[in-house]
């Protein structure tokens, strides 16, 4: 099994952990004989991913149509947004589950957003 790197960060993401793949292959269509190149895994660890979703959309119509099914992915389930905050506790170690003034933060409906 071959070590996988986040494309933005450079981050080792090791087998099993979580994080988004994009894979990316070319072909021709309409021209015979079909060709197709061989597919290529693109993946981003759940910082990158969370950070690449909440940014602005980039420049470029291939980066904009990764960046919408990123989104898409990232939007879809808390999981890897939570998986990104663990990161950062764990790393960081100074991003605390409660809110500033130590209680529990409360669902406000807004969990696609972050409260700042």
């Amino acid at each position: 099994m071959e070590n996988l790197y986040c494309l933005r960060c450079n981050r080792e993401i090791e087998a099993g952990q979580k994080s988004v793949a994009v894979y990316m292959f070319a072909q021709t269509v309409g021209v015979r004989p079909r060709q197709k190149s061989a597919a290529r895994r693109i993946c981003f660890c759940p910082q990158c991913s969370v950070s690449l979703a909440m940014g602005p959309p980039p420049e470029g119509a291939l980066n904009v149509a990764a960046w919408m099914m990123i989104r898409e992915l990232v939007g879809a389930d808390p999981a890897l947004t939570e998986a990104a905050w663990e990161t950062l506790r764990g790393v960081v170690g100074l991003l605390p589950a409660e809110g500033s003034d130590g209680t529990p933060r409360r669902s406000t409906g807004t969990e696609g957003y972050f409260e700042f």
